[in-house]
């Protein structure tokens, strides 16, 4: 430990740090944003003619906490962070940020079903149309580049979907023996589950499956990578962290580089398939349309032409638009796994082009955000952090990183459209 500290001060990090995990706690974003079942049969009664039925006061029917007590609670720990670490300690800015991006999503909660709704939204988890560097494509663009090229390998017609012969029972079985092996010393569940929506829905040491829902193999190495390498893992690091351990529980600026770093997962071990691409991509479009002025009907109406089914279609159009009204702006968190993915993944490459890998395994030290890695360097070395207990073979032994990235780092600089003219004629 670092002498510089005394236990006193390791004790009071840990004090403040529990503050904020007990202070959270209540909070449930998608619970409190969900459209329930009724909302869903009530729309295909009309046969996808009238709007969903949503308005301010189905919001406000829902379970509400006190606004105004609970952001002065916030208010009130981030006080004592400056009053007991310091205006300029690391840590302390860290944990100060923490406090004011839940005030944000309370006010984000509080303006359902209001334009001011997508406004915080946009604010914490970002926009179509933000740029990731100056002069850079914004993630709109992104989104249409992914679709031109998913358009043409449909077309090749080479690419089969594998056929789903797993049932949830069975899955769970092959997930449990899988990520037993994986988290040794820790009890993680895999169970089936009647309440969830999706096919599969992770939580702090377990994953659901949807009881009805079947699987092939591949979605179940998605699952195992995603799910487990991921977002299991880093929430058990960030639980055995000392002293901070708010490092277990994430705010959105950590949703958006855990979803970015499972992703970056899925591709590292070839695991992920053109047709969950295709999704991710759909997504973004979709948020774009809403930010864009589309409604709920025309949305539906753009994912049934894309190919997905009645059910699909309404469950991917309600997604964007959960929280909001049916003719309003979008609840922008889709666009966390594909902008977390460039924002990660150019990490790992500086990373390796300056030398310093060691930052890379920081990502899963907890429910990080991108943008606190270098102060988790220094908190490490300070003894206030510890580095993560598990990590996938891929970032525990980096040799094979490390090399892609080296040679990553060069292809950057090679033009696309000119070695299209050069290669016509080979792939002709």
């Amino acid at each position: 430990m670092n002498t510089l500290y005394t236990q006193d001060y390791f004790d009071k990090i840990k004090e403040l740090s529990d503050a904020i995990v007990a202070a959270q706690a209540p909070i449930r974003i998608l619970d409190a944003i969900k459209w329930g079942p009724e909302v869903k049969a009530k729309f295909f009664e009309a046969k996808f003619k009238q709007f969903p039925e949503i308005d301010r006061e189905f919001y406000c029917k829902a379970k509400q906490l006190d606004w105004v007590k609970k952001r002065q609670e916030f208010h009130l720990i981030e006080r004592a962070i400056t009053k007991n670490l310091g205006q300029y300690s690391a840590i302390g800015h860290i944990m100060r940020r923490i406090c004011r991006e839940y005030n944000t999503v309370l006010r984000m909660l509080e303006a359902r079903g209001t334009p001011e709704f997508s406004m915080m939204s946009q604010q914490l988890y970002g926009s179509t149309f933000d740029v990731f560097h100056a002069g850079d494509p914004n993630l709109a663009e992104m989104g249409s580049m992914m679709v031109e090229s998913l358009i043409e390998i449909d077309k090749s017609q080479l690419i089969k979907e594998e056929e789903k012969t797993i049932s949830a029972e069975e899955a769970v079985n092959i997930l449990q023996q899988r990520l037993n092996g994986y988290f040794h010393n820790d009890s993680v569940r895999v169970m089936i589950s009647d309440g969830i929506i999706a096919d599969a829905a992770a939580g702090a040491d377990y994953i659901k499956l949807r009881k009805e829902a079947m699987f092939n193999e591949r979605e179940l190495r998605v699952l195992e990578v995603h799910e487990g390498w991921v977002h299991l893992a880093t929430t058990i690091n960030g639980l055995e962290q000392p002293y901070c351990t708010f490092l277990g529980k994430g705010p959105p600026s950590s949703t958006v580089t855990q979803e970015g770093l499972a992703i970056l997962m899925e591709i590292f071990t070839f695991v992920t398939t053109t047709s969950r691409l295709k999704r991710l991509a759909n997504r973004i479009q979709a948020v774009k349309m809403v930010e864009s002025g589309a409604n709920f009907l025309e949305l539906f109406e753009y994912f049934r032409v894309e190919g997905f089914t009645e059910q699909e279609a309404y469950s991917n159009a309600s997604r964007v638009f959960r929280g909001s009204l049916p003719t309003l702006g979008p609840f922008t968190k889709d666009l966390s796994y594909c902008k977390g993915f460039i924002e990660v993944y150019n990490l790992i490459q500086l990373a390796v082009k300056l030398g310093k890998l060691d930052r890379i395994s920081l990502l899963f030290c907890g429910k990080t955000a991108l943008q606190d890695v270098g102060t988790l360097s220094d908190l490490i070395q300070e003894g206030i952090v510890v580095q993560p207990k598990y990590l996938p073979p891929q970032i525990a032994d980096l040799n094979a990183l490390a090399a892609w990235m080296c040679f990553s780092n060069f292809l950057n600089k090679l033009s696309l459209d000119k070695a299209m003219i050069d290669y016509k004629q080979i792939l002709n």
